[in-house]
């Protein structure tokens, strides 16, 4: 037990020393629950001794009124420690929560590719729900019925010493099935709360790729991988069950062993005269007062071992720390030239980037080119430090690795074929992260040739968005997030196939629109179709992680067979 309370508290001590009046609120309402739970057991003796046996009438009016103050005395207890450690434990869970997701946002994006969302989505929300409900209930409950104990125990050991070492002996004999149960406890939650998370990445892979199931027909086969994890939790969730339900007949059986014995010595004391009716029934209401705490606590203990697992998974969360470390560099206002040296990068053991070099100067348009899974993207995505190289990789003279990160992220836009749409509204989707100006929404939407069909809608600008913007068509969306650029108004532009959902017509208004925000900045173009980069300044054609050739369109379909090959087969196409 004093293993299973350290690493909660480990955990959780710098939050709860912050609530230091309202836990001692809630003790003095523990103590009050205690005090009412031994008063209606010691009320017992005067009752029958003073009253039926002595005739004591003064008495007789004088008792129900400790009856009623012990009783309600006992209710303002259980109430005052409820309200004010649910206070308590949803506090601590929400400050929890925004503790782990501030420190999930930031992690590196290699973090995300390698962990299931449905899983973090299970840590996030079921693994602290259970340890909100360890803060809240679970842990005063078990110290309200703990000092409940103590208190009966004082009101056994007052009536009757003697029985109380017998009554007391009985109890040792429930504590080892109840340690096996509670080994047993912890593996089989641990075990369910993986198969929670296993069951919610199951539910979100299917709603995010609906569409895919859908068009290959393959609900029913979705739907037997989501039978069996759903039956693997069912079967482990009746294991805790059966583990937990074993606690309540272990107790009953010790304690009706132990009322048995005590009936039979404490019945002969009070027929040979020395013990009273009343202490004699105010020890065994006593008694049987005490295994109802006894079994809760016990049974509290037992579902703590999920808890204990549950703060392990979280605690994995809290504890992560990025591995891509921030500099302190801020970039200037311009950004002047970038420029990658022998770059190298490897997811793995897969070789991704092979010794790359280019320069980027202010005003200048450079377009990668080349086959899927060339490197083309694979650089991007180091120009805006989602991963880190060998190599050189400089702004303006600045390692990347020295720059603040926010602050070169602050400088970039990206628009890359995958188009991300808030459930918000289309005001608020363009100024993402930003104070909303509706002028320059539209402008934006204007130059993004959008504003157009955004005009159109039921409520304008501030028509709200389905999630991932399913009341918009594909190249409506992709328009949204070219504006999106626009209203950043970048030193950095990174278009990563970002026409790619636009009809012809769309796309060269679309191109137009980029000329104009290309000027004055540097601007990186990932296209297939090669016709909309040939005003490029420079243009890298990538092969297997490498650069091939670079010039102007002009120079490349002259000298460059790479290019030659890449035109002729979108031609071809």
């Amino acid at each position: 037990m004093k293993k299973t309370f350290s690493i909660i508290l480990e955990r959780f001590w710098p939050y709860m020393k912050d609530y230091k009046l309202m836990f001692v609120l809630a003790f003095i309402g523990m103590g009050l629950a205690a005090a009412g739970s031994a008063g209606a057991a010691y009320v017992i003796k005067p009752v029958l001794d003073e009253i039926f046996v002595e005739k004591n009438e003064e008495l007789l009016y004088l008792m129900p009124f400790a009856v009623v103050v012990t009783y309600m005395g006992k209710g303002v207890g259980v109430y005052m420690q409820a309200y004010f450690m649910a206070f308590i434990g949803n506090d601590i869970v929400r400050r929890i929560r925004n503790k782990t997701l501030g420190n999930l946002l930031g992690l590196e994006l290699d973090f995300f590719n390698k962990y299931r969302k449905g899983e973090l989505l299970s840590r996030m929300f079921g693994d602290i729900e259970r340890i909100k409900e360890a803060v809240s209930v679970m842990i005063p409950m078990m110290l309200r019925e703990t000092l409940a104990v103590v208190a009966l125990v004082g009101v056994l050991i007052v009536q009757s010493p003697k029985l109380a070492f017998i009554a007391l002996i009985v109890l040792p004999l429930a504590v080892l099935p109840i340690r096996i149960l509670n080994k047993k406890m912890k593996t089989i939650t641990k075990r369910m709360q993986e198969k929670a998370a296993d069951t919610t990445s199951v539910l979100g892979e299917i709603f995010n790729n609906i569409e895919i199931i859908k068009v290959n027909t393959n609900e029913e086969y979705e739907i037997e991988k989501y039978k069996y994890d759903n039956q693997k939790f069912c079967d482990y969730t009746m294991k805790s069950v059966k583990a937990n339900e074993l606690v309540s007949p272990v107790m009953e059986t010790v304690g009706a062993l132990g009322a048995a014995v005590v009936i039979i010595i404490g019945g002969k004391e009070v027929i040979e005269g020395t013990m009273t009716v009343g202490s004699f029934f105010s020890f065994l209401a006593a008694m049987f007062m005490l295994y109802t705490p006894v079994k809760r606590v016990t049974k509290q203990y037992n579902t703590l071992q999920g808890v204990v697992a549950a703060v392990e998974r979280m605690s994995f969360l809290l504890d992560l720390r990025p591995q891509i470390k921030n500099g302190a560099k801020k970039l200037g206002t311009t950004v002047e030239r970038i420029r990658g040296k022998d770059i190298v990068l490897n997811y793995g053991r897969i070789s991704a980037l092979r010794g790359v070099s280019f320069e980027a100067k202010k005003g200048e348009v450079i377009a990668f080119v080349g086959d899927s899974g060339g490197g083309k993207s694979s650089l991007v995505n180091l120009l805006v430090r989602f991963y880190d190289c060998e190599g050189s990789l400089t702004f303006d003279g600045i390692e990347i690795k020295e720059l603040d990160i926010k602050s070169l992220r602050r400088s970039i836009a990206m628009v890359t074929q995958r188009v991300y749409i808030f459930n918000d509204t289309v005001a608020q989707n363009v100024a993402y992260g930003q104070e909303v100006d509706e002028k320059r929404v539209v402008e934006a939407l204007k130059n993004a040739e959008a504003y157009e069909f955004v005009s159109n809608l039921a409520e304008g600008i501030h028509t709200k968005l389905d999630e991932f913007g399913t009341n918009l068509s594909g190249g409506q969306r992709q328009r949204i997030a070219i504006a999106r650029a626009f209203y950043k108004d970048p030193q950095i532009l990174i278009f990563d196939e970002a026409t790619s959902a636009l009809d012809n017509k769309s796309e060269r208004a679309i191109a137009k629109a980029m000329q104009k925000l290309e000027k004055d900045r540097i601007t990186f173009i990932i296209a297939h179709r090669l016709s909309t980069i040939e005003h490029a300044d420079k243009i890298f054609v990538f092969k297997e992680g490498r650069i091939v050739c670079e010039g102007s369109d002009e120079v490349l379909l002259q000298e460059c067979e790479e290019y030659q090959r890449l035109k002729g087969k979108i031609g071809a196409e």
